[in-house]
């Protein structure tokens, strides 16, 4: 079983640790939540344990039933999982199926309104800056990926978010939108990284459209730990 070594890194939501295995690293799960790029804080009790589980379970989804290649290699512990070192692509993904959020003030339109076709989004991660929203043009001038990773980017985003839609509207769930982050592996291959989760997704019930992830916190609606459970317990059942 693979051992925690140094830590190599401390973001908002997770540790990351090097082990034995030079081509390998631990990422550890924390129940620390944040908002605004950081700028609100607090916990929500056992976020930590459900990401790990769910983003394990939707990884091997991914990777079994849409072909995507990720970052998963195996759970360790309820918060702890072994994935394969990568080089994170600086950009965060983001992928809109109904208006919310920030599209929500751009655009003018309410929260709730359908999206005629997914929108793709790109944001260069960069927390002092504000994560600001990039194009293909910014990307390819400032040489944070080839126009080929990037294309290849795409076409992950848009399969992802179609196996997503469909399986979660099965379990009584519209995905209203999700960030995806990317890295390249040592030999070279695109994987995906970071998690799915409700600190990364835009999770409505169906019928009530009732928020099940982390804009309970980020707005202050309450009962964030409750949101959280209920996505894992519609995922793996009541029995969890």
């Amino acid at each position: 079983m693979a051992t925690k070594l140094r830590q190599l890194y401390e973001g908002k939501a997770k540790k990351v640790f090097e082990c034995e295995d030079p081509t390998m690293c631990i990422v550890s799960y924390k129940d620390d939540a944040t908002a605004f790029n950081g700028l609100k804080k607090g916990t929500i009790r056992g976020k930590g344990v459900i990401n790990n589980r769910l983003t394990n379970y939707l990884m091997q989804k991914l990777e079994k039933e849409a072909g995507i290649p990720t970052h998963f290699v195996q759970e360790l512990s309820d918060t702890d999982t072994l994935v394969r070192k990568v080089d994170i692509v600086p950009l965060e993904v983001i992928v809109r199926n109904v208006v919310a959020g920030s599209l929500s003030k751009r655009v003018g339109k309410e929260e709730g309104t359908s999206l005629l076709c997914p929108v793709l989004e790109f944001s260069y991660k960069d927390d002092e800056l504000g994560d600001p929203m990039v194009n293909d043009y910014h990307i390819r001038a400032m040489g944070w990926c080839s126009d080929e990773t990037l294309e290849k980017i795409k076409e992950y985003a848009l399969r992802i978010n179609d196996y997503l839609v469909s399986y979660f509207k099965t379990l009584g769930i519209d995905l209203i939108d999700f960030k995806l982050e990317f890295g390249i592996t040592a030999d070279g291959t695109l994987v995906l990284a970071d998690e799915i989760s409700p600190d990364t997704c835009r999770f409505w019930d169906s019928t009530t459209h009732e928020k099940l992830d982390k804009d309970r916190f980020r707005r202050d609606l309450g009962d964030a730990e409750g949101a959280y459970r209920e996505v894992l317990r519609r995922v793996f059942g009541d029995n969890n």
